[in-house]
């Protein structure tokens, strides 16, 4: 097993990385939740990764896909949980992807205001991320995460075995976020970034020590955190501009993938990186297998406004892009820029290194 320690004081928590790591789950709540004599297990139909908190467990399930992230479901799970005789000294479990620790940790954030939770990740999304840094919350139709809480959990345990059935595109979206940690280029003492040649437990104890670094220095997202939502501004405004479009197909991290590669379009039509940079992306896009092309149909101006709504913006349009010196939040860029990338997007070639 790797352990990755998330340094946050008295919050401190540790991540948990290998193969068989959600059998740490009872001497977590027993160590880390010690007053815990109820659990509550978050998950979805389908996902069929049994635990054992070590306290008597009642399971509560939620809707797969983005349709479990509104409020409407966590007041279900939180009327649940007190229907369950849950306490404010009992634990809530994660066990899922991203949407799940997303949804259940919110729902304990509220549920007392704060009851303890762990995440047991079953994603390779969550696991490299999405379950790691206490960053919870649901959807609205204006935006994706626009209502949320920071709450940290009290583990995280990443069972690397359990993703050997995960479906080649649950592996995408994984991978999109995996090569996000790729082209921030920061290092930790564990090691590197991620590369695609690496071992699936190394791949996410790298990310997962990048993530913790970061969250360790900045963990409510004042400045640092945000260099983590490096793709996010595009690709979540794709995910937003989806929700209402049923024909649509687009995982969380194939569209931070197209994010990616524009975010580095539009650094290098700002004068900031030159075409090797650009291609860099491309390359590292292409080495995990992920497409980058713009999905046709998306009207820019929609994209605008939901980019102009996402949580780093200050009134303006904001990205994290690549510059001089390295990977940073830009406020202020002008939209004419922004569509005009869009439209570079359109004309570029779809997937691959460059």
């Amino acid at each position: 097993m790797r352990i990755v320690p998330v340094e946050l004081g008295d919050r401190s928590y540790e991540v948990v990385v290998g193969d068989g790591a959600r059998h740490e789950l009872a001497r977590v709540v027993a160590e880390c939740v010690p007053g815990a004599r109820r659990s509550a297990v978050v998950t979805q139909e389908g996902i069929g990764v049994e635990v054992d908190p070590g306290v008597p467990v009642d399971v509560f399930t939620v809707p797969d896909g983005e349709s479990a992230k509104t409020l409407h479901v966590v007041e279900e799970l939180c009327r649940g949980f007190a229907r369950s005789g849950l306490s404010r000294a009992d634990v809530v479990v994660a066990v899922g992807g991203g949407v799940v620790t997303d949804v259940a940790g919110f729902a304990a954030a509220s549920f007392h205001r704060g009851t303890a939770y762990v995440n047991v990740a079953t994603s390779l999304l969550a696991q490299v991320d999405a379950a790691i840094g206490g960053k919870t919350g649901v959807n609205l139709p204006e935006g994706k995460n626009l209502v949320g809480a920071f709450w940290q959990p009290k583990a995280v345990l990443c069972d690397t075995g359990v993703l050997a059935t995960l479906p080649p595109r649950e592996w995408a979206s994984g991978n999109g976020e995996v090569a996000k940690y790729a082209l921030l280029g920061i290092g930790t003492d564990i090691g590197g970034p991620p590369t695609a040649d690496l071992p699936i437990d190394e791949q996410v104890a790298r990310c997962a020590a990048i993530k913790a670094s970061v969250v360790s220095a900045d963990e409510r997202e004042g400045d640092r955190r945000m260099l983590l939502n490096y793709g996010h501004t595009l690709g979540h405004a794709l995910e937003a501009s989806a929700f209402d479009d049923d024909a649509s197909d687009l995982r969380h991290g194939e569209a931070v993938a197209v994010g990616l590669v524009f975010a580095a379009l539009l650094a290098h039509r700002l004068g900031r990186i030159d075409d090797a940079r650009v291609a860099h992306h491309r390359n590292v896009v292409g080495a995990f297998d992920l497409a980058w092309a713009l999905p046709s149909g998306n009207d820019p101006g929609r994209l605008l406004s939901f980019m102009a709504r996402d949580k780093k913006a200050q009134g303006d349009i904001t990205f994290v892009l690549d510059g001089p010196d390295g990977v940073e939040v830009v406020h202020g860029v002008d939209a004419t820029d922004v569509v005009a990338t869009l439209a570079d997007m359109e004309s570029a070639a779809p997937r691959g290194p460059a």
